[in-house]
């Protein structure tokens, strides 16, 4: 096959779906050698440290401002398909060209939180991905998702049968595992972080119900916990809210936000954290939450959406809609040293289930099939 990727999405600082398209194009080139051939298509000096020097990928440049992406898309992508034999597309992120094309097309969607959560999106962003996920997912060939959550969303939400979906777990990124306690705490002192403090990750948004575990960590200070609070996100709509949420429970100097936090330093604040908080109100997989796992971390997350689904008997699962339930459970975790442990075990083994490999390998898979259907048709 001649297999092309579009990660045209990914951020100068990737982050969720960012972390999805790079650690995917990374276990795909670490595939052995095989009779295929693979375009990526990308913004930025990324693919070529990803791909290092596979000579089978040829690295395809991609404009990085969104409108012109759109653009890109939909007029010049299909022509350079064409122009390089492309037999499968995969878009990393939700849209696709919608015109016919001779290659076959698969798009990963990661979630249909704009249509779940409108709020979570400003208007125009919202207007985009409802329609251009719709559209997208009518002319796939195949559509990958990260959850058995999700597939049952776009089955219903976008009316796509469910033999067109298939569900392909994500995994936590090889460097992301326990850091020795000296050199954890030496890289969290950098930020300006003591022992002890849970660790919030994730953009700040409204959909990460920051503003209830603002609340719920207020309650616990009430009682005596004497934990602090990192977040790591990069301010995204709604982030005023969380600002004020502060000043208002008067958190200023226990709440520390650090905004972007380079990959290389993640293990680290991970390991260091008593704890990872992620009550999340919807997720299409929960990436921070096998990090955390990967890491060490005992983790907190919503019982709700894909978190449950991820995290297994491995967390702590609360309703994220009770600030009560997530009081108690920070209690529990900030307070209770048997818990953690009992929780760092269980969380290392349930993040060895998930691998980019097995991601790689079951994408490789779709691909093939999505071809095969289409050569048939």
């Amino acid at each position: 096959m001649r297999i092309a990727l579009d990660a045209s999405s990914v951020p100068a600082r990737p982050a969720g779906a960012g972390v999805y398209a790079i650690e995917l194009v990374r276990a795909l080139a670490a595939r052995e050698p095989r009779r295929d051939g693979f375009a990526l298509f990308a913004a930025g000096a990324w693919p070529r440290d990803v791909v290092g020097a596979r000579r089978d990928w040829r690295i395809e440049p991609a404009p990085r401002s969104r409108a012109r992406r759109l653009a890109w898309e939909q007029a010049a992508l299909p022509r350079r398909l064409a122009a390089l034999g492309i037999d499968v597309l995969h878009s990393t992120h939700h849209t696709l060209p919608l015109r016919p094309l001779r290659a076959a097309r698969v798009v990963t969607v990661h979630d249909v939180t704009f249509f779940r959560i409108p709020d979570r999106y400003p208007p125009a962003r919202r207007l985009y991905m409802q329609t251009m996920t719709r559209l997208s997912a009518r002319v796939a060939d195949a559509i990958i998702v990260p959850s058995g959550v999700v597939r049952d969303d776009v089955v219903a939400t976008l009316g796509v049968p469910r033999g067109r979906v298939h569900v392909v777990y994500e995994a936590a990124p090889a460097s992301y595992r326990p850091v020795a306690t000296d050199a954890a705490r030496t890289v969290a002192a950098r930020y300006g972080l003591q022992a002890p403090y849970v660790l919030s990750v994730g953009s700040r948004e409204p959909g990460k119900n920051r503003v209830r575990l603002f609340e719920a960590l207020a309650r616990v200070r009430s009682g005596g916990c004497d934990a602090g609070l990192a977040v790591v996100g990069q301010p995204a709509w709604g982030a005023a809210a969380e600002d004020e949420a502060v000043r208002r429970l008067g958190l200023g100097d226990v709440v520390r936000f650090l905004g972007y936090v380079a990959a290389e330093d993640m293990p680290a604040l991970y390991s260091a954290a008593v704890a990872s908080a992620f009550p999340s109100l919807y997720e299409g997989f929960g990436l921070p939450v096998l990090e955390a796992m990967a890491c060490g971390a005992p983790v907190l997350t919503s019982g709700l959406s894909a978190t449950a689904e991820v995290a297994g008997e491995a967390a702590l699962l609360v309703d994220p809609l009770s600030v009560e339930a997530i009081a108690a459970g920070l209690r529990r975790l900030v307070t209770d040293a048997d818990e953690r442990e009992r929780l760092r075990a269980l969380g290392l083994a349930r993040a060895a289930e998930f691998s980019w490999t097995r991601t790689a390998e079951e994408t490789y898979a779709v691909y093939r099939a999505a071809v095969e259907r289409r050569v048939a048709a």
